[in-house]
């Protein structure tokens, strides 16, 4: 594994194809989310709150899919 940085504020990182790619992707998804998080303000209890709004209204979407 080799790690590179930029001068343009980036980092380079090459791994061997032999990597598990399913592992890698969420490695990748992770680092997305830190780039999209880095300059939030939100606190964990409001991030929580809209996940447990968001889950009830999708349940509610589609609850009679799942029971019969």
């Amino acid at each position: 594994m080799i790690i590179d940085r930029t001068n343009n504020k980036q980092i380079t990182i090459t791994v061997s194809s032999s990597i598990d790619s399913f592992g890698l992707q969420r490695l990748i998804d992770y680092i997305k989310y830190l780039e999209a998080t880095t300059k939030s303000k939100a606190k964990q209890k409001d991030i929580d709150e809209l996940a447990d709004e968001m889950n009830a209204d999708w349940w509610a979407k589609n609850k009679k899919k799942f029971l019969k």
